[in-house]
């Protein structure tokens, strides 16, 4: 039996007026998808504990079949896993957003423009990573590079519970209600602070608004945690599988259930990822022996952040022709197979941030067709079977187990 579960990241919304009120998975073109469906399990799944804030860190633990309430202590020492940092049981982990604020001097009536600076490069975000590192770099703290505006502080002896907010969170409204607050906090703000001003005239900012790119002029600190502990996935479900993924956050958690991580060229977390590559890179990991896949695709999601409503439905649009139909195809050789297609969680374009509601799942087994009445996947036809869910994490026992 080969297994294939295939995540769109925040792929579920709301009805949007601008799509006639369907939602973008209602209002998509999806014929695969849509074509297994009427022959798979349907249902919902809430994959966000009640009282956990919804993360894709969060989702994405409890969707690889791990219970958040057991397992979950932070997103961003999953990410640093990822980028090969070596977490000590002192060592805090916290996200470092690269992010665009506006100009005025106060710091706190800044404004969050871009969360990512315009998804700036790796190479460029670098620089300003080594530049920052290069003021702050102390016994106490270090910044390490990431991919695009994403990057990784270690805090030698840190401390949790600080209750910091993801800049994704804040698109367009002012960040003095949301900066890092108290005492415990106030190395972090002072960081903060202390990063526009070596930012905001960085050669590399200056020659990305020349180019009319937004500049990377601040970091922005949160999801902080301790290296978590996971059980290995092998030993777990008695398969050996693969992760396929542009995120840092996804390869961590997959590297620490003991999944291979697949790295696949062009592969950038956004619209303009390499789905055919991903697809492709699934197929050669299942040929190779493995028998799971575990592949996210970003995309649905960082479209909703940015309230881009035509590219949310592109980007499902190209996951079910170039994934999901590529990956059929070359399933067809295997006498059975089970594949899942999901989200994490809902990224709704009208918040632009991540909400904790239940998302639609579609399980199909070649050899097991399944006559549910479902004639296309979406939020509400999912509704209809009564199949639910109500603690995410045993879902991966179902789709593995039966």
């Amino acid at each position: 039996m080969k297994y294939v579960l295939i995540l769109g990241d925040g792929m579920a919304d709301y009805p949007v007026p601008q799509l006639n009120n369907k939602t973008p998975l209602e209002y998509a073109k999806k014929t695969n998808i849509d074509s297994l469906a009427k022959n798979a399990e349907v249902g919902m799944v809430k994959t966000v504990p009640d009282g956990i804030a919804p993360g894709s860190d969060v989702a994405n633990l409890s969707v690889m079949g791990f219970d958040p309430k057991e397992y979950y202590t932070g997103r961003s020492p999953l990410e640093a896993v990822s980028m090969g940092l070596d977490l000590s049981d002192t060592d805090v982990a916290l996200r470092c957003n690269l992010v665009t604020l506006s100009d005025e001097e106060d710091y706190s009536q800044k404004t969050m423009i871009d969360y990512s600076s315009d998804e700036i490069s790796s190479a460029e975000a670098k620089e300003l990573i080594e530049a920052v590192n290069a003021h702050f770099k102390n016994d106490t703290f270090c910044f390490y590079p990431g991919i695009s505006y994403r990057h990784c502080l270690i805090w030698n002896n840190g401390l949790t519970g600080l209750k910091l907010t993801p800049p994704h969170d804040i698109s367009g409204k002012k960040i003095a209600d949301y900066l890092p607050k108290g005492d415990d906090n106030k190395p972090l703000l002072d960081m903060m602070i202390k990063s526009y001003n070596i930012l905001k005239d960085h050669p590399v900012n200056k020659a990305r608004i020349a180019k009319g790119l937004r500049p990377a002029n601040s970091i922005w600190l949160w999801g902080e945690g301790k290296r978590p502990s996971l059980s290995r996935f092998d030993e777990k479900y008695g398969i050996k599988g693969s992760v396929i993924s542009a995120v840092d956050l996804i390869k961590g958690i997959g590297i620490l259930a003991g999944l291979k991580n697949i790295e696949v060229e062009g592969a950038t977390g956004n619209i303009h990822t390499n789905f055919l590559g991903k697809a492709q890179a699934a197929l050669k990991e299942l040929e190779s022996g493995q028998d799971f896949i575990y592949l996210h695709v970003e995309a649905p999601d960082e479209c909703g952040h940015r309230n881009e409503i035509e590219n949310k439905v592109k980007s499902i649009e190209l996951i079910d022709e170039q994934i999901v139909g590529t990956i059929l195809k070359g399933l067809e050789k295997y006498d059975d197979y089970r594949i899942m297609i999901l989200p994490d969680h809902p990224t709704p374009l009208s918040l632009m941030t991540h909400t904790a509601e239940p998302v639609p799942f579609l399980l199909y087994q070649k050899s097991k067709l399944n006559k549910n009445g479902v004639e296309n996947y979406t939020e509400e036809q999912a509704k209809t079977t009564g199949i639910y869910f109500p603690e995410g994490y045993k879902l991966m026992d179902y789709f593995i187990k039966g």
